[in-house]
């Protein structure tokens, strides 16, 4: 395999689910009741610039985060996240992106429409290099050992590709479930030829099985249904939204929960698409 993997996945590491997560007898539709107008938010972790080898972690102190050079555990839910900024602004935290998509298909904002079809999420249509204008980034949902609430980590367009391939080698070959496995997220140093940059990398430890894997799937089941009915209300907000009004960044960290997700032609929910077409270029 390109990266690299523990020697024998299914030695068992022991994936602690938190007790109060396990004890739970509310359904999906009484606690979309309950956060009907509320958000919801998830601590996020990105990966650093500059080539750095360590992730910051919120802590309850924004002053003093958590530091760790990896990060160890299960990827419960992951989806794409495109998102087009004004030029300039594409580093900006606080800027707001004229269009943006959590699904990777339909764009909201302007110019909207089909990403498939988007003259900004074609290569060269950044304002410098060969990269997109639209940003392609990834949303993981990584709940670690025991952790009540599961981080939420972006990842930029130059780790797409690694994790493109340790999804499809790891578990789409093997026909396993992404929470079915406890992985580990590190970071490498990479350089263009001008920049040094930080690039995810993604290892197998172990495989969960038996009454482990079982509550696991119970939890990952129900923490996705949470989410796609998130992100279908942003959908559903922004779109009724005024063609002048600004669009909302499309990330799940103040999104309500009360709508349930869109159905496709089968009538099964429907959310995303292959992560196989996932691929953007290193920065030029």
């Amino acid at each position: 395999m390109d990266y690299s993997q523990n020697t024998n996945p299914t030695e068992q590491q022991q994936f602690l689910l938190p007790t109060m997560a396990m004890d739970n007898d509310f359904t999906a539709e009484e606690l979309a009741e309950d956060m009907d107008g509320m958000q919801m938010n998830f601590p996020r972790v990105k990966i650093p610039s500059g080539g750095a080898l360590q992730f910051e972690i919120p802590t309850g102190d924004p002053d003093n985060p958590d530091y760790a050079k990896t990060l160890t555990g299960i990827i419960l839910f992951n989806h794409p996240n495109n998102a087009y900024w004004p030029e300039g602004s594409e580093d900006d935290e606080n800027a707001t992106p004229l269009c943006s998509s959590t699904d990777g298909r339909l764009g909201i904002g302007s110019p909207g429409g089909s990403c498939a079809n988007c003259a900004m999420n074609l290569f060269g249509s950044a304002a410098e290099g060969r990269g997109k204008a639209c940003k392609n980034m990834r949303v993981l949902y990584f709940l670690r050992n025991g952790e009540l609430i599961p981080l939420q980590i972006n990842l930029p367009p130059t780790s797409l590709k690694p994790f493109r391939l340790f999804i499809s080698q790891t578990f789409g070959f093997r026909r396993r479930a992404t929470y079915g496995s406890l992985v580990e997220i590190g970071l490498k140093k990479m350089n263009n030829g001008k920049d040094d940059y930080s690039v995810a990398t993604f290892r197998l430890l172990a495989d969960l099985s038996g009454d482990e894997l079982a509550q696991v799937r119970e939890y990952a089941n129900s923490f996705k249904e949470q989410i796609r009915a998130m992100l279908q209300q942003h959908i559903d907000a922004t779109e009724l939204q005024p063609a002048d009004n600004v669009y909302a960044y499309a990330g799940t960290e103040a999104v309500g929960m009360d709508t349930a997700p869109a159905a496709g032609a089968s009538g099964q929910p429907y959310y995303g698409q292959p992560i196989y077409g996932d691929y953007e270029a290193l920065p030029a």
